[in-house]
């Protein structure tokens, strides 16, 4: 393990394991070790199912090793239905890093998370920046169109796409299409890759006006390393522009950071009161008998919740 880490990889899993399993215990740990660490560069890969995105997260890692930078990963798959735990391990997609000393993976489950990313994830990326890594990578579970929220995570978003996958125009109008930084056409050596490329340059061409940063649109043939070294100039290119430009990014992405973590505190709170004082019973019950709907639930939960700031 690189020397300028804070922690052995073996105490570094474990922390993560229990912010995984007691997020609310973990938070004494992160309390104290928590610095946010502006030199560590935080990469999001997304992208639809089958667009090569583990192939792309692969070849970066290498060309960061290259560098002789330490790599954080934490790849977020399907979970299980059974288990809640991660269907796919980290050693069968990137197991050519599994006994890189400076590498550190981390498979985490989805658990049912709509957003493409794990519940835990923020956490444990607080958690690997002040570990000091160099470069942190998260790539998500390929769900498509949902997987907005790496965007509140990562300095840098590629969107990873394919050509020949439907009807790529359709694709280019949903909201996962606003969250990119760059722009990765993988597969660039299949039919239809300059037709994709016009329509992304189409849509940005539209949106030219409220952009403080233009994505690039770079061509990859990922598992034949064709493009990369364009990748890892773009990655490099935005990392220069966050520095003198991103402050107002850096910002946003704190503040949705810690919007997340507060909602996912309060929401859990009051649920545990619901389900502490059998409010979810009775209205489960008032629904089986047809005495009342979820939307009237919603309106008395309304009516009697409360909640105000004191300074005290």
């Amino acid at each position: 393990m690189d020397n300028k880490l804070k922690f052995d990889f073996r105490d570094l899993a474990k922390l993560i394991t229990k912010i995984e399993n007691d997020r609310l215990g973990a938070e004494d740990v992160l309390k104290n070790i928590y610095k946010e660490n502006s030199e560590t560069v935080v990469i999001g890969i997304t992208g639809p199912p089958g667009a090569g995105k583990s192939s792309l997260t692969d070849r970066i890692i290498k060309e960061y090793r290259g560098l002789g930078k330490t790599v954080g990963i934490v790849a977020v798959d399907p979970s299980s239905p059974f288990t809640g735990g991660a269907i796919l391990g980290d050693r069968i997609r990137m197991g050519d890093h599994a006994t890189d000393p400076g590498v550190f993976i981390r498979s985490m489950g989805s658990r049912g998370s709509l957003g493409g990313l794990a519940p835990a994830t923020i956490d444990i990326l607080n958690l690997m920046k002040s570990s000091g890594f160099d470069v942190l990578i998260v790539e998500t579970v390929g769900v498509g169109q949902s997987e907005i929220d790496v965007m509140s995570i990562a300095d840098t978003v590629l969107l990873v796409l394919v050509p020949g996958m439907g009807d790529d125009v359709q694709a280019l109008k949903a909201g996962i299409m606003e969250i990119a930084d760059i722009f990765v056409i993988n597969k660039a050596d299949k039919d239809g890759v300059e037709r994709l490329v016009a329509e992304i340059n189409m849509i940005i061409n539209l949106n030219r006006h409220r952009l403080e940063w233009e994505p690039p649109v770079v061509k990859t043939v990922a598992t034949e390393n064709t493009g990369i070294k364009d990748v890892m100039e773009k990655i490099s290119d935005r990392d220069i522009w966050l520095k003198n430009y991103g402050t107002n990014v850096k910002a946003d992405r704190l503040s949705s950071q810690f919007k997340q973590m507060a909602l996912d505190r309060i929401g859990g709170n009051i649920l545990a009161i619901l389900e502490e004082r059998g409010i979810f019973q009775n209205w489960t019950l008032e629904f089986s008998a047809g005495r009342s709907n979820p939307y009237k639930a919603l309106k008395e939960l309304d009516e009697k919740l409360k909640i105000e700031w004191s300074d005290k």
